[in-house]
């Protein structure tokens, strides 16, 4: 049993716009339990073990990183944040030498103002930072600023008043983690770019009906991927924020130079929307990620070197893209029709009307912004309709029980699926793929019938009514953490 204290009144996770849990979480399997290790936080997000017990967590609206260990809570960095929609303090890791240096990186969004605060324009173009920071034993002490991110959002989506700037502050993705080769792998949402890291190679059309007319990304360029239009990817770095010279498009960086050589050198792989969730197979070495989908095709990732994954030309495997057109073009446009019936539209803003996705498999992998040496594969697990995954973990060992080891845990970034649920995914022997023992899984879609619904993933269910789980993590017995935003709780999962 581990302690329990209160720090803060919880709050739900603005970004995931869920309510609370009414129920206590629970898990199918009766040889476990769940119980809460600290309560009262205010929106936690990601954490990160630092010993028996003891861990680091992040509060995303309130900027600070609070040390937990045997169930006491202390502060142990504060920064200044702007928290609008899902921006905030999101994400962290450990070097992988962290127990002899102390290296600890975080990745938040800074403010122009002097508090915490949740303005949709109180940021800086490039707000969303990855900085390294030193763990003394009782505070973050901050050493070195290694990677500028995107921030602002001032789409220009405003049909009768198209000058008129609409901010919004979603899709910054976040989570961050070290790979056993020692580099930062760092997601990133697309920050709602349209340009060719979202397989747009000459940018987003203009409003509909669609003429064929082109335009910039936004008012700051594009779409070339200069600093400011790198969103939508996967990068990967060094502890002194430098791209590898093994990443897959280094030489080509080189070879264009600039912002935009710089940013290529440091991809390791685009064409995300966005997620909440990455983990390295600890027995493969892979990297997974989880990306969510509008309103269709929420996926599961092996992620390679070069990878494409398809946004915004397709969600899905390829060979579902009619559906993927249908669900997303099915219901009434935003700004609302008053002819149209209610329901789905938008691929989450007009620039890039959903008529514009291919009508053939063939048509939609031609369309994709095809980098020298990029691979776009098909997800290795996706459900129809959006089920909004979170955060992932593999089990290595078997605390949990022996038929755990090797499974993929995931979480939810909203709680609209029973309260908040968990899933747990088998793995192929090879370790490449799900492996389901459901036959209607076996082509590697759940067929739902609705957003935010089981059918066909009903024998992947493992938890429910965690509320909005963006981070899972494996503590040092082999027990599961649970971090739930929406409930401001860090539950164990372990045996009885």
């Amino acid at each position: 049993m581990r302690f329990t204290v209160g720090i803060a009144a919880a709050a739900s996770l603005t970004f995931a716009g869920s309510a609370l849990a009414q129920t206590a979480p629970s898990v199918v399997d009766p040889k476990l339990k769940v119980e809460p290790v600290v309560t009262g936080l205010s929106q936690p997000v990601q954490m990160e073990f630092i010993g028996d017990n003891d861990f680091f967590v992040l509060e995303k609206p309130t900027g600070q990183v609070k040390r937990v260990k045997d169930g006491v809570a202390s502060v142990v960095l504060d920064l200044t944040v702007n928290s609008n929609s899902e921006r905030g303090l999101l994400g962290i890791a450990l070097d992988k030498f962290f127990k002899y240096n102390g290296t600890v990186y975080l990745y938040w969004s800074e403010t122009t103002q002097p508090a915490d605060n949740a303005a949709g324009d109180a940021v800086p173009l490039l707000g969303n930072r990855l900085d390294r920071y030193h763990w003394d034993g009782t505070a973050l002490v901050f050493e070195k600023t290694l990677h500028r991110q995107r921030a602002l959002q001032d789409d220009v989506t405003n049909r009768t008043n198209p000058a008129t700037p609409v901010f919004r502050g979603n899709h910054n993705g976040g989570v961050v983690r070290v790979g056993p080769d020692g580099m930062i792998y760092l997601q990133v949402g697309d920050t709602g770019r349209r340009g060719q890291l979202q397989n747009l190679v000459d940018g987003p059309f203009v409003f509909p009906p669609n003429d064929g007319e082109t335009i910039g990304d936004d008012q700051f360029g594009g779409p070339d991927p200069d600093a400011a239009h790198t969103t939508g990817v996967i990068l990967r770095m060094d502890g002194n924020g430098k791209a590898p010279r093994d990443n897959p498009f280094y030489r080509l960086g080189v070879e264009r130079g600039g912002s935009v050589g710089a940013s290529l050198k440091k991809i390791y792989a685009y064409g995300l929307r966005n997620g909440f969730g990455m983990a390295f197979d600890p027995f493969s070495g892979d990297l997974w990620e989880q990306e969510n989908g509008d309103d269709s095709f929420s996926e599961i990732n092996r992620t390679e070197p070069g990878f494409n994954s398809g946004w915004v030309q397709v969600m899905g495997p390829l060979s579902r893209v009619a559906q993927f057109k249908a669900i997303e073009t099915t219901r009434t446009p935003n700004p609302p029709d008053p002819a149209a019936p209610a329901g789905y539209y938008g691929l989450q803003q007009t620039r890039w009307d959903p008529i514009n996705i291919a009508d053939t498999p063939r048509e939609a992998e031609d369309r994709l912004f095809k980098l020298p040496g990029s691979k776009f594969r098909d997800p290795v697990f996706a459900w129809k309709y959006e089920v909004a995954p979170g955060g992932i973990e593999f089990a290595s060992g078997k605390a949990l029980g022996k038929d755990y080891k090797g499974k993929l845990f995931v979480g939810s970034a909203r709680a609209s699926l029973r309260g908040g649920n968990l899933f747990l995914l088998p793995i192929s022997g090879n370790r490449r793929n799900v492996d389901p023992d459901d036959r209607r899984l076996r082509d590697g879609v759940a067929d739902n019938v609705a957003k935010y619904e089981i059918t066909e993933s009903e024998s992947l269910l493992f938890g429910e009514n965690f509320g909005v789980t963006p981070d899972i993590k494996e503590a040092p017995d082999g027990s599961l953490y649970v971090v739930s935003s929406s409930q401001g709780t860090v539950y164990e999962i372990s045996r009885k």
